[in-house]
């Protein structure tokens, strides 16, 4: 079972290894023989002690411990429990186990609250549906976004009208995929990521809508060609980035823990994992390029700057983790761009 599943908790059901069943017993010996009495299995105990990994309080002294199954508190939930070996080391996993872990018979933990969670599938959501409809307020520009005489008035320039249906067809699809495709390791994230995350999201849709929908709008310099090309390089990675995470969800099946190296499959936007290890980023970061070239607008030219380098932070991260885990990691793959970064 799992180490702890609670903490603060204390009512605590310690079980013993079951018996021996009928069919695993030997068979009866022969009148002849002498009995021979069967060696009783040795049965590991374990003290487990519980300290709270900023003052070194101890939290919790158990004797004797062999399973345990320790009940909630409503407080300190198990998805905002984290427990370490060492007051500064990483957490332990979910699914390991105690006498697994190198520990001996006498096993120090670390307690961190962890705060309060919230699902990730959350905050994909509210991240996403914000900039949706803010975006689509001001291409309708309803009342008191710009001067009244332009009070749901249409612009006259095409490419405002192209650039709503990416822009909307991005989110959609970011929302579509947070509840039918993508698949999270972890259950959730602090309760504060979701006030930081909107923010970012909804802040620069606001500042890239005004601009784009704006009476005043002017188009791309060079016209007709400018955005015909555009908006290819914006399809191609929405495409690619679509592929991208159907292959990461096949990779894992649900409820799975279990980590693998991704590999290109039959479908070419998948190929550029040869060289890649977070493709996903690869084609966001190329949707953004494609929409700032269409719109030709500074705000979204400074929103896919700033996304390329959180998503490199990112890319290089996964890319460290996947050398850590996978000694047979191809050596030929960038975090993030081939061959470049």
């Amino acid at each position: 079972g799992d180490i702890f599943r609670s903490l603060h908790g204390r009512t605590f059901d310690l079980t013993h290894l079951p018996g021996l069943k009928g069919e695993d017993r030997a068979p009866a010996p022969a009148k002849s023989r002498s009995k021979v009495p069967k060696k009783a299995k040795r049965i590991v105990y374990f003290e487990v002690e519980i300290l709270d990994a900023k003052n070194k309080e101890k939290l919790l002294l158990l004797d004797k411990v062999l399973c345990m199954a320790m009940h909630s508190n409503q407080r300190w939930y198990p998805a905002r429990q984290s427990l370490c070996l060492d007051p500064k080391g990483k957490p332990l996993k979910d699914e390991d186990v105690l006498h697994q872990l190198p520990v001996g018979t006498t096993a120090t933990f670390y307690f961190r609250d962890l705060g309060s969670q919230i699902s990730w599938r959350t905050v994909f959501l509210t991240e996403c549906i914000g900039p949706l409809f803010i975006y689509l307020m001001f291409y309708f520009r309803v009342p008191f976004i710009y001067a009244p005489k332009y009070d749901f008035t249409t612009s006259k320039h095409w490419v405002v009208h192209l650039a709503c249906l990416c822009h909307s067809f991005h989110y959609v699809k970011r929302i579509l995929e947070t509840l039918f495709v993508h698949r999270f390791c972890q259950g959730t994230m602090p309760l504060r990521n979701i006030f930081k995350n909107c923010l970012y999201y909804w802040c620069f849709a606001v500042w890239m809508a005004y601009y784009i929908n704006h009476p005043l709008y002017t188009p791309p310099y060079y016209g007709e060609q400018q955005v015909k090309t555009a908006l290819g390089i914006f399809v191609f990675c929405q495409l690619g980035s679509f592929s991208i995470h159907i292959t990461l969800r096949n990779l894992k099946p649900p409820g799975s823990k279990t980590k693998k190296i991704p590999y290109p499959t039959k479908n070419p936007f998948t190929w550029i994992f040869a060289l890649v290890s977070c493709p996903n980023y690869t084609y966001e970061v190329g949707s953004w390029l494609g929409f700032t070239v269409m719109t030709q607008c500074v705000p979204v030219a400074f929103f896919t700057i700033v996304g390329f380098i959180q998503m490199t932070m990112w890319a290089k991260g996964k890319h460290r983790s996947y050398l850590r885990e996978f000694k047979e990691y191809p050596t030929l793959r960038s975090p993030i761009l081939p061959f470049v970064l």
